[in-house]
């Protein structure tokens, strides 16, 4: 039984992985947890909270939660020596 062209990568049982050293990689986790860190306290809460009416704790805890996520990824980002 033969497989298709676009299948013969899956009968392999190779680990993907993301190589998170190439610049590419770098710079989109950067930016994410900047835009998460700077973007998610402010701009997250002023949508939630005034654009689709959500109560003012929730729209803040969430902008919190969002700002843990990209403090979370710098300091991974930091350990794994990816950015000094």
């Amino acid at each position: 039984m033969s497989t298709v062209g676009w299948m013969k990568g899956l009968d392999t049982k190779e680990k993907q992985t993301l190589n998170l050293n190439s610049k590419l990689w770098k710079t989109f986790l950067v930016l994410l947890a900047a835009i998460l860190m700077f973007g998610g306290p402010t701009y997250a809460v002023l949508v939630l909270w005034r654009g689709l009416d959500l109560n003012y704790a929730l729209s803040m805890s969430t902008g919190f939660l969002l700002f843990l996520v990209g403090f979370s990824l710098l300091v991974f980002l930091v350990r794994r020596k990816l950015i000094s």
